[in-house]
């Protein structure tokens, strides 16, 4: 072999040795595109869950300050049930010193309606109606003449909205 020959096959082994390694240099650069692509995936899908998670809290917090005392309201109706028991007496019967005392009871008892009505909390009216599952409970139901069935005809607990929210049903009977 001369010298001529020998450069020659040095060329070739150079541009061989050349060619694999610019195939390991796009195989490593296509494995490099498909690892900037899952990332970018991934990062993609984690800022939307990020935006949702953003959205639910503002939305939770929205509600917790639009109904943030209904706990509080809740636990007064019992309250204010009890008052509406007590002022149905007949007081005609009472001597003069339990009368004051139901008049001080109804006082109290328009007060804490009063509240109420301030903080948007609405009795459901349903006496006369037709019975709407969704704010209504019957508990009875009984046949009365002249009247339709499935309308209210008695109400045996008031129900209540706070806002726009139903926080008690009402319990009520039913003609069938």
């Amino acid at each position: 072999m001369n010298n001529e020959e020998i450069k020659e096959e040095v060329k070739c082994e150079k541009k061989e040795e050349k060619k694999k390694e610019h195939k390991k240099e796009n195989k490593e650069i296509l494995k490099l595109q498909e690892e900037k692509m899952l990332l970018n995936d991934k990062l993609l899908r984690i800022s939307a869950e990020m935006q949702n998670m953003k959205k639910r809290f503002e939305d939770d917090l929205a509600k917790s300050y639009k109904y943030g005392g209904e706990d509080v309201i809740v636990k007064m109706l019992p309250i204010i049930d009890n008052f509406e028991r007590a002022i149905k007496l007949d007081d005609s019967n009472l001597s003069d010193e339990l009368s004051k005392f139901l008049e001080g009871f109804k006082m109290i008892y328009g007060n804490l309606v009063n509240i109420l009505n301030s903080l948007d909390v609405k009795e459901i009216d349903c006496y006369k109606k037709e019975f709407d599952p969704s704010c209504m409970e019957a508990v009875l139901t009984s046949h009365e003449e002249g009247i339709a069935p499935g309308v209210v005809i008695d109400i045996m607990q008031k129900g209540y909205t706070y806002k726009d929210k139903v926080i008690r049903v009402a319990m009520v009977k039913v003609s069938e």
